[in-house]
Parts: structure tokens; sequence; C-alpha cells
């Protein structure tokens, strides 16, 4: 939601004030590790109370990347060509191994991945949408990857538990960066045939936060 601020008849300056849903379908952003509790604890073990408290995040919020992030990323592109997975589909160990193939390159511990479905996520939540599933999630935490970007994560309609925000995230720490959009990387990189490159990802110095509006930026 944005406001401008007007300040007087000829204003010699206009300003504008922005309140931010976060953790929103249609902005692309970083969950911070205390954004899905597991049980009554932040990952990795700290108690809720010590975590989270009125006036901010004291445990667990995106803070550590402010400093920003700069690593290697592989685009796992499962709907090649323009074209998305269809709403059913729940994405498994194997499709993400036949992506890798498909890339021609391997993953290193310590890279991003990137996975497009070829989705817009910012439909209402009871509507059908494909997501990793659990087997995923283990493939994911095999190969080392430090942090997940997609269009698509946990399948729609939501079910218990949601492989991506209360596994990945929530128990095994691995910061997520929902509602990407993809379209562009994905033509880039059949473009010049090359699915890895290196990821910049820099979120406002904003402190006490579980999570942030992020611009993702793929430099080959």
């Amino acid at each position: 939601m944005q406001v401008v601020n007007f300040n007087g008849v000829k204003p010699m300056a206009i300003t504008d004030s922005l309140l931010i849903n976060t953790h929103n379908a249609g902005l692309t952003h970083v969950d911070a590790l205390s954004h899905i509790p597991a049980g009554d604890e932040v990952y990795p073990g700290v108690k809720l109370p010590d975590a989270i408290t009125p006036t901010g995040v004291r445990h667990g919020s995106a803070d550590h990347l402010a400093a920003g992030v700069v690593t290697r990323a592989v685009l796992l592109d499962l709907a090649p060509g323009g074209g998305r997975l269809d709403a059913t589909h729940r994405v498994n160990a194997a499709d993400l191994d036949a992506a890798l193939e498909h890339a021609g390159t391997v993953l290193h511990p310590g890279d991003a991945v990137i996975v497009r479905g070829g989705w817009d996520v910012n439909q209402p939540m009871s509507q059908p949408a494909p997501g990793l599933d659990l087997t995923a999630v283990t493939w994911l935490d095999e190969h080392g990857a430090a942090l997940y970007i997609g269009d698509i994560s946990d399948p729609r309609p939501m079910s218990v538990p949601m492989p991506m925000h209360q596994v990945a995230l929530a128990r095994l720490g691995l910061p997520l960066v929902d509602a990407a959009d993809l379209a562009d990387l994905a033509t880039r990189c059949e473009a010049v045939q090359r699915w890895s490159f290196m990821l910049v990802l820099a979120p406002p110095r904003i402190t006490g936060t579980t999570g942030l509006a992020v611009n993702p930026i793929a430099i080959f």
C-alpha cells in the first residue's frame, strides 16, 4: 500500500509512505528462519519467547541477509520452453535430477537452487498449484543448497506438513525466496544455453523482521 505525502499547496518535495505485507504472493520476498516455527521453537531450537518479541525478532530474523548474498546459482527449469507444470503435479527428487541433467551442470554445496514451474502463485490459496514434495526437500538438503528461489514452493491447497515451509525452512534452516518471476531468467538461460550463473541478493537493512522484499539478480 502506497500513500503519497504532499506538504502544502506548492510542496518543495514529494515523499511517500509504504506499508508492505512481506509474506505476500504478489511480492518476491525472502523468508527468514523465524517465519515458520517448529512447534514452540525457531530453528535451530530457540524457544519462541526468546526469539520473537512485540518489538521485533531477536533470533532468526532476516538481518543476516542484509550484508547481501553472492553465490553460484543453478536454474532447474521443470517446464522448458515457456511451459508450466500441471496444477496437480508434485515435484519430486527425480524431477529435480532430470532438470539438473537438462541444465548440463552440477550442484556444489553452498549453491542457490532456483526452481521454475512456470506459475504465478499470486492466486487464491484454495486454487490448486504445483509444489515440491518431501523427496525434493531431501534432495535439496543432500545437495547442500544454501538458498531456494522458486515460482513454486508448497503445493496448493495446503496440507500438513508443508514440505518447503515447515520442513526445509523451519527444520533444516534453508532460507526461501518465494514468488519469484523466473520467465526472463529461463528465456536468457535457453538463449545462451547456460543454466548456472552468479546470483546477487541484497535485501534492505531493516532489522528484526520475519522476511524482506528482495530483487534477485542473475549475472552471466
